[in-house]
């Protein structure tokens, strides 16, 4: 039996996918790391940490009576935009600035006002604090620092670097570094400079499915694998995940619970916007603009860590309180917003705080809130003329909340499929699989391997409802975007 290993990294954990020939998932293991936050907007990783969760994860994978020998291929996907520095021997310089961070704000500013229209011809998107290019323009400050940066890769190209040494990326991973020419599929040498790094900094492009090369000996004694099983180049969660539930065709949408929450759209050409976010799918020809709310299941983590309690406690105190949460408002902002925002500066909030709430009203609020704000991203989409589906399959960590699913399907109106597997992990091990040719092609790989076990219908009474709540919601993000421009 040949098997196939997919490894996502997250915004605090990673996650590692065994499956079989045939598809089926045979193990899973996870494997948390700390993100490093600061009241100066500073969001960080340590790419050590990625390396250390990888290998135990695949350990853990291994310890269910699999041999490393038939482990066929190996693949590793990352959230886009998260770049890391290393020196001549490729040995990281510095934590990686995630892009949750929000210190490169006057980067951001200075290419808006020098070169917005050559980025936006060139990169599809409008310089923000979530690219990669603003972020090394604000590292590389430190003169120092650039000296020695002699490569760039990129999260999960430095973990597949480690198993399998070799300085490349893919052309979905590099859309996202707005430094990347998009339609000539190439890095554009000004938008390099603009970063003071040097052009053969930068890695080499290559297709998500190509095979890179082998396991090397040290990842080979440290894990299990073995030197025989190939290592493929790989591709961001997202598109990782998007393929994973089964969007591979034009018309399909996904909504997704995840660190941020996006609603994609999958579409036969890109959809230049300064709140759309636009990457080439996995297959060719498709493309999967969406829009982007920052902190999704990531406020659901802050408010965990910072008042304590469980996910299963959170659900079941929220299904005790009544649609609309007794009045009180929650807005997810807390390291700005992207769509429709697109404001970095702007803070979230509880708004009509009484006495009467308890934490259940702040949990429900919170998924209200979140509700509400991808609501506001397909209302964005529809207004550009998007072809919006009329039912969509719902992904990520906060999928597996039956409150929080429901609550989203009655916000938004729309029916949400729930899959036996949809994550990024996955993906990443379909996508080994089919680079090996167990599948013939992806299409193959889905109709093979993806099965509905939910469908979450709306309830329309509660959509009604839910619409006049937007609109109060709506008034206080006004107020919000006014109270912290003047801050």
């Amino acid at each position: 039996m040949k098997y196939f290993i997919g490894v996502d990294f997250g915004g605090g954990s990673s996650k590692a996918t065994l499956i079989d020939e045939q598809g089926h998932i045979v193990a899973t293991s996870s494997s948390a790391y700390p993100t490093t936050y600061a009241p100066d907007g500073t969001a960080t990783q340590n790419p050590e940490d990625w390396y250390r969760s990888a290998v135990d994860n695949i350990r853990e994978l291994l310890s269910h009576g699999i041999s490393g020998d038939n482990v066929t291929c190996i693949c590793f996907d990352a959230a886009t935009h998260t770049a890391v520095a290393l020196d001549e021997n490729g040995v990281p310089l510095c934590d990686a600035i995630y892009w949750t961070d929000t210190r490169s704000i006057k980067e951001k500013e200075l290419l808006l006002k020098e070169y917005k229209e050559e980025i936006f011809q060139k990169c599809k998107h409008l310089p923000d604090t979530i690219w990669t290019l603003p972020e090394l323009m604000y590292l590389y400050k430190d003169e120092a620092l650039l000296q020695q940066t002699k490569h760039i890769l990129f999260a999960k190209d430095y973990v597949r670097h480690r198993f399998c040494p070799g300085y490349y990326t893919d052309y979905i991973e590099a859309q996202g570094s707005m430094m990347f020419d998009f339609e000539r599929n190439k890095w554009d040498e000004h938008l390099v400079s603009l970063s003071r790094l040097p052009m053969t900094a930068m890695p080499g492009i290559r297709n998500p499915l190509d095979v890179i090369g082998y396991v090397n000996e040290e990842a080979s004694k440290i894990t299990g694998l073995s030197t025989k099983t190939k290592v493929i180049c790989g591709c961001t969660d997202t598109a990782m995940e998007v393929f994973a539930a089964g969007a591979i065709n034009k018309g399909d949408m996904t909504v997704k619970l995840a660190t941020a929450g996006r609603i994609c759209l999958i579409t036969d050409k890109p959809y230049p916007d300064q709140n759309i976010i636009n990457y080439s799918h996995v297959k060719q020809g498709l493309y999967y603009p969406g829009s982007g709310t920052k902190s999704c299941a990531a406020s659901l983590k802050w408010f965990r860590l910072t008042f304590g309690g469980e996910y299963e406690e959170f659900n079941s105190l929220a299904e005790k309180i009544p649609l609309g949460s007794d009045g009180l408002f929650f807005h997810p902002y807390l390291n700005g917003e992207l769509t429709p925002l697109a404001n970095p500066n702007v803070r979230g909030s509880y708004i009509g705080v009484s006495s009467l709430h308890t934490k259940g009203h702040f949990i429900r609020a919170l998924y209200e809130g979140i509700a509400f704000s991808l609501l506001d991203c397909y209302r964005y989409l529809q207004q550009k003329g998007l072809p919006i589906a009329n039912k969509a399959t719902i992904i990520g960590g906060g999928s597996k909340s039956a409150i929080w699913r429901q609550i989203v399907s009655d916000v938004l109106g729309i029916p949400l499929l729930v899959l036996e597997n949809s994550d990024s992990s996955f993906g990443s091990a379909l996508l080994a699989a089919t680079s090996c040719g167990i599948f013939k092609d992806l299409d193959e790989a889905i109709r093979k391997t993806i099965h509905v076990v939910d469908e979450v219908t709306p309830s329309m009474e509660n959509h009604a409802e839910y619409a006049r709540l937007f609109e109060k919601y709506k008034e206080i993000s006004s107020f919000l975007v006014k109270f912290y421009e003047c801050k």
